[in-house]
Parts: C-alpha cells; structure tokens; sequence
C-alpha cells in the first residue's frame, strides 16, 4: 500500500509518501512544494497543483491523505490551508484515487499515541517508524506529510479490523 501524505499550505506545502509492506513503513519520497509569497494566490495553487501532480503521475500513491485545517483564531489561515487541501483533492479527482482527511490532533495521536504531541516529538517518531538515520533530518512540513500517510496507513488496519478483514 502506498499512500501520499499532504500538510497542506500555499506557500510551503509539505509531501511525504510512505508505502507499507508486510507490517514495515518504508520512506519513498518526502519534500516540500514552494511557491512564493509574492505571488496571487491563484498563481501560488496551480504551482502546487502542477508540482503535486507530477509527484503523484510519477510515485503512484494508491490513496491521498491530507491534513485538515486548524481553526482557532486566525480564520484567514484556515481558509488559505482549506484552498491548497482543495489542490490535493483536485489532484486525487484526477487521477481517480481516493481522499481522506485527518485533523491535526488525530495525526500526532496515530504516530506518537498523545494528540498533543510537539513537533520534535512527532519528528522523532516518524524517524524510528521508518527506521532512518539518527542523522536524518527533514523540513517540518515533509514530517508532518509523512505523519499524515502513517495516520491514513494505522486507521486502514484498524479498519480492516473492524471489519474483519485482511490487514492492508
């Protein structure tokens, strides 16, 4: 199973692909999309739209899996998140794969087992699930993608449980 996982922004938008074979998570691609500031926000979405896109034609993801945004006090940032989350599922439509969403809190409980894990936590764990490096080190954004595709990964097996089914 090969799930590409998506912390969505306008201006850094993180990507993380992770596959699971036989009970192992395996780093394949991890990465943050730029698009500059300066730019319209129109401008900034199709840059993340192209250059996600040819992620996906070139890794083949089975499922996309994105972050929700956050709403607390800055509702302009969660509306910017919302429209680049609408990129990845502009994306997933295309290639006919399917979306799945996660909100913060259940990403960082999937990976570290406590919803209100801090970064440096989460970096660490994403680094021991997918055997890297003490030396491995990656742009936040990128982390949190791959925590995303390792929360979609875990509530895939907790699914097939449920339903008694095969694991993934």
């Amino acid at each position: 199973m090969r799930v590409l996982g998506i912390d969505p922004g306008t201006f850094k938008m993180g990507v993380g692909i992770v596959d699971y074979i036989e009970g192992d998570f395996n780093l394949v691609y991890s990465g943050v999309l730029k698009a500059s500031r300066r730019m319209p926000i129109y401008k900034r979405l199709h840059i993340l739209h192209e250059e996600l896109l040819a992620i996906t034609v070139k890794y083949k993801p089975l499922e996309l899996a994105a972050e929700q945004p956050f709403v607390s006090n800055n509702v302009k940032t969660a509306i910017a998140i919302g429209q680049a989350q609408s990129v990845a599922m502009m994306v997933s439509g295309y290639l006919g794969v399917d979306f799945f969403n996660y909100m913060p809190t259940e990403v960082k409980k999937a990976v570290t087992d406590h919803g209100l894990s801090t970064k440096a936590q989460v970096n660490e764990m994403i680094r021991l699930l997918l055997k890297l490096p003490d030396s491995w080190t990656e742009k936040e954004d990128a982390t949190d993608a791959l925590a995303v595709a390792i929360c979609h990964i875990n509530n895939l097996q907790v699914s097939a449980v449920l339903n008694n089914a095969e694991y993934i």
